[in-house]
């Protein structure tokens, strides 16, 4: 067990704190390991109501620890887990989750740290948070089902701006677009977004998931797909050699070169 990861309830609220500042909160699959398990338990127990992400020492999540990403494009191709793999657990039962589910985005929220947001029923941010998805930087494509789920909720042209070109953008931009609710000073985040969790946790939970529900549950079969297909894709470029070149430039800190790939 990891204390990358902290899980404590509150008020009928799990509060699920990335806990690994040095790094950024950067997610190993231990760490997703821990995720997925909370919102599994979440589901099934009674006395919690609503799941809270946040995270600890000024970061959200930089996303995926590339240390992990350099071993799996490494890995055997035809070496298949025994188990299904933490990241994909977690990525399921994020976008099958029945109960509310609220984030907090104190800092940067990177990669997965973004697409994640996209699952979650509220999402609140501090004023200097900022959102960035760079897959394409890397060599990579967007995961979670987000290529469905972004142009749905912020339309083609701007979810092809995100992904296309990796910018980041700030918090009141993300507001703007709705893939936040509201924005608060960043020493006020972690009181009103938590806040705001426990109000809901406090609502009629039958309601509360009907609702849910009702917002969700026609596109789930749409976002499995896109998340199943991007997975596929997503996996063969994990082990290529554009992704091999972009690890190495943020290792050796420089940038990468990928004039040499057609």
């Amino acid at each position: 067990m990891t204390d990358h990861v902290l899980v404590t309830v509150e008020d009928g609220v799990q509060i699920v704190t990335l806990n690994r500042p040095d790094k950024k909160n950067a997610l190993t699959a231990e760490m997703y390991g821990i995720m997925a398990d909370a919102i599994e338990k979440a589901d099934a127990d009674p006395a919690i109501r609503v799941t809270y992400f946040t995270g600890s020492g000024g970061s959200f999540t930089a996303g995926n620890d590339l240390g992990d990403f350099a071993k799996a494009g490494t890995a055997p191709a035809d070496e298949q887990p025994k188990e299904k793999p933490h990241v994909t657990r977690f990525l399921e039962n994020l976008a099958e989750a029945r109960k509310p589910i609220v984030a907090a985005v104190n800092g940067l929220a990177v990669g997965v740290g973004v697409t994640m947001l996209l699952h979650c029923d509220l999402v609140y941010a501090g004023e200097s948070a900022t959102f960035q998805m760079p897959f394409v930087n890397l060599g990579l494509v967007p995961e979670a089902g987000s290529t469905f789920l972004l142009q749905r909720q912020i339309g083609i042209q701007k979810a092809a701006d995100l992904f296309l070109t990796g910018k980041k953008i700030g918090a009141a931009k993300a507001e703007a677009l709705g893939l936040v609710a509201d924005v608060f000073p960043d020493n006020e985040l972690p009181v009103e977004a938590l806040a705001c969790a426990k109000a809901l946790a406090a609502k009629a939970p039958n309601a509360v998931r009907a609702t849910k529900a009702l917002l969700k549950d026609n596109d789930r079969p749409r976002v499995g797909e896109a998340r199943e297909t991007e997975g596929r894709i997503f996996a063969a470029q994990l082990r290529s050699d554009e992704v091999k070149e972009a690890i190495s430039a943020f290792f050796e800190k420089r940038q990468p070169d990928f004039s040499k790939f057609g």
